[in-house]
């Protein structure tokens, strides 16, 4: 394995060595995503683009050599994006797709994943198909971390785009809920609740289409 590669598998095992029961955000992502639609009307993927906090972005290249002071190329960070990539793997790359009422299964990000380095902050870009094309009159798409390890926040302009659907297909977009104190303390003496703490601050995404 690379020295560039190590690092990114560094970075990324050291969000998930933590407790359910004990979660709170280390890491926070600002998320952008576009659904992806062909001329049928049918969805076929989600490109998602994470752009992620400072100091987990500082902590991700460091030791990272590029040609250029303080800056990478898409190609320099490619090794992280991959480690990165595969490491979240097991969790469903935190992105939930429910598709007229029935869980849908997500692939495995498309070749062209990639990282960006802008302003000291690191955004992954990937997309994630559908094993095939769907045709959906109810979509939602949910984007969270079970362990609430990482905090995903909708970006504030232009969160969601779609991309190539019919005219007639609605958007909409649900924040997470704010707990009160007494929720908060209810759901970390909850076990069952515990193991999937991230639901409760799930974004979400919403489409309808006739």
């Amino acid at each position: 394995m690379t020295k560039r590669a190590r690092i990114g598998l560094i970075a990324l095992a050291s969000l998930f060595a933590i407790s359910p029961a004990s979660a709170h955000p280390h890491v926070w992502v600002k998320v952008t995503s576009e659904l992806i639609y062909v001329p049928d009307g049918s969805i076929t993927g989600i490109r998602q683009h994470w752009l992620f906090d400072d100091m987990f972005s500082a902590f991700a290249v460091q030791g990272l050599q590029g040609k250029e002071k303080g800056k990478y190329t898409r190609e320099e960070l490619a090794p992280i994006a991959k480690v990165n990539l595969e490491s979240i793997k097991d969790y469903d790359y935190f992105t939930y797709a429910t598709v007229d009422g029935k869980k849908t299964p997500l692939g495995d990000p498309l070749p062209d994943y990639s990282f960006d380095y802008k302003d000291e902050m690191l955004t992954l870009n990937f997309t994630l198909p559908f094993k095939q094309p769907l045709k959906a009159k109810n979509l939602k798409i949910e984007v969270y971390d079970p362990t609430y390890f990482i905090d995903f926040e909708l970006a504030k302009e232009a969160p969601v785009s779609l991309v190539g659907a019919p005219p007639q297909c609605k958007l909409a977009v649900e924040l997470p809920r704010e707990l009160t104190y007494a929720q908060g303390k209810a759901l970390s003496n909850n076990p069952e609740a515990a193991t999937n703490w991230g639901a409760f601050f799930a974004n979400k995404i919403m489409v309808t289409c006739p």
